[in-house]
């Protein structure tokens, strides 16, 4: 039998955790808690809480799990363990931590984050967010040094800290996932590129156009996503900590010091903006709710273009769902999902907007809020990104379903622009045009069956030379200039966007290599 003293109940709790973590089953049968000494003069609060020195009464158990926030911002245990050891650092520059100390501290941090990465980490009742979490466990593991670890530091500065750090390393991986996913579209659009299908305005049939100007659409889309998250990520990347509670610190830390040590570009200039400051959050949330409307977009076409009365793509069965019913059924639900997301993601961000509006000025406990919808936006993107990458890689196109669905009423504009080239201005063109759509119409004839004699009955501009603007090939390759439909153009767009992928992915990799130095 181990014979144990404890001061209080919560110190045995966080010593028979500690034994548990090293897989010794059913310890409380081997140990017996032989004196537990309180000290009354104490608040009940003192060894529970950060902040529990002006108390006298313990918090309200309800409360405080409504309160608690460890277990959504638990997530952010490796920015709270970087940003804690390069703070010591500069309490070391500043005079107030010891070399030996800052080792110390460092060493324990160490093992906590090996912990969490392992699961070994133990949330008790009493960690009432990751930063309690972690200074508990550190001053399990060193003691009283850990205590100096707060010295100038609020929670204020801390947490906005960890969730610059965590979306910035966020960003960092949606780039690299947009990139990916622009990459899966060129390729496509290079091996089908031979497709013509009709191109659509109103949901009407419009023009002829070839299938990979339709697919590229969507990557200058997902480029200008990228585009704007670079743009974010360099209001994200300003540090905060050393704001304090409100109005700063007073022991003379070396900010700039501290921000180098973490890889932030800027350092924040006042106090009271750096800890209530969520603007970035309602941008990432802004983002993330435009992103989803295009892949969303995408997903609408794809389902449209996947009827029986399309059939222009067909999903692979790795990417479809059938009915628990209907046999027959061939379901595109993962795209029904990711149109269902861009719903969600848009609530998240109206969501914390609306109580950003309602708090006044510096921090207020509302802004607790922030790393649900954060932590939510980022999973969703990230999840549907890579899906849509591997469902686009696998999907057929019907060529044929395609060419069938051509029809020469889509050369109503042709008929317009042979008129021009003949020298009749354009809107006369129009107008004839429409004339013998009209006169087709009436005669349940296509537009290139109007006899050349009814044609010329219109105009006698129209020659039989009018017989080659019938041809769909012919029709796509007059958009010769840059982003029109021709073979020309088409590679110049996919010459233009793997050019940028290069320098996209390069930048990328650069950003990464000077956070972790």
């Amino acid at each position: 039998m181990i014979m144990l003293c404890f001061y209080d109940t919560l110190y045995e709790t966080c010593v028979i955790n500690d034994i548990k973590r090293h897989s010794i089953e059913n310890i409380e049968s081997y140990v017996c808690v032989s004196v537990r000494i309180y000290n009354f003069t104490m608040s009940a609060r003192d060894c529970q809480k950060l902040w529990g020195g002006r108390f006298t009464k313990e918090i309200d158990p309800d409360f405080h799990d409504l309160n608690a926030s460890i277990k959504i911002d638990k997530r952010l245990y490796a920015e709270d363990i970087e940003g804690s050891i390069a703070y010591a650092t500069t309490l070391c520059r500043a005079g107030f931590l010891t070399e030996e100390e800052v080792q110390l501290i460092e060493n324990g941090f160490k093992k906590i984050l090996a912990e969490w990465r392992d699961n070994l980490f133990v949330i008790i009742h009493q960690d009432e967010d990751i930063h309690s979490a972690n200074e508990r466990r550190l001053s399990e593991l060193i003691g009283d040094v850990a205590k100096k670890l707060h010295t100038g530091r609020s929670r204020n500065d801390q947490t906005i800290t960890d969730t610059r750090l965590y979306l910035r390393k966020s960003i960092d991986k949606l780039h690299l996932r947009i990139n990916n996913f622009i990459e899966t579209l060129i390729n496509r659009a290079e091996k089908d590129n031979d497709v013509i299908m009709p191109g659509y305005t109103h949901m009407q049939r419009a023009q002829p156009i070839r299938w990979s100007h339709w697919l590229l659409s969507y990557a200058w889309y997902a480029k200008a996503d990228v585009e704007r998250l670079q743009e974010i990520r360099k209001r994200v990347n300003v540090l905060p900590l050393g704001s304090g509670a409100i109005a700063g610190n007073p022991f003379e830390i070396d900010r700039q010091f501290l921000a180098t040590n973490l890889g932030f570009e800027d350092i924040s200039c006042n106090s009271m903006y750096a800890v209530s400051d969520r603007d970035f959050v309602a941008e990432f949330l802004f983002w993330s709710s435009l992103t989803t409307i295009h892949l969303s977009r995408l997903a609408e076409d794809l389902i449209i273009y996947n009827t029986s009365e399309f059939g222009f793509v067909e999903f692979s069965d790795d990417f479809s769902t059938g009915s628990s019913l209907m046999p027959q059924k061939r379901n595109p639900d993962l795209m029904e999902i990711i149109r269902g997301k861009s719903g969600t993601l848009l609530g998240k961000c109206m969501g914390f907007m609306t109580t950003l509006k309602g708090i006044p000025s510096t921090y207020n406990k509302d802004l607790q809020e922030d790393k649900e919808a954060l932590f939510s936006a980022f999973d969703i993107l990230d999840n549907i990104f890579f899906i849509m990458e591997k469902a686009l890689g696998s999907l057929t196109i019907n060529k044929r379903k395609c060419s069938d669905a051509l029809t020469t009423d889509m050369l109503a504009t042709d008929l317009a622009y042979y008129l021009v080239r003949k020298g009749l201005p354009f809107r006369e063109a129009h107008h004839l045009a429409g004339k013998v759509v009209t006169f087709a119409e009436s005669e349940g004839l296509s537009l290139c069956d109007v006899p050349l004699e009814k044609l010329q009955e219109i105009s006698q501009i129209f020659k039989k030379d009018v017989e080659y603007i019938w041809d769909f090939k012919r029709s796509v390759e007059q958009y010769n200039v840059i982003g029109g439909t021709s073979t020309f153009a088409l590679c110049h767009q996919i010459n233009s966007l793997r050019h940028w992928l290069r320098e996209s992915n390069i930048q990328s990799l650069v950003v990464e290599e000077h956070v972790k130095v």
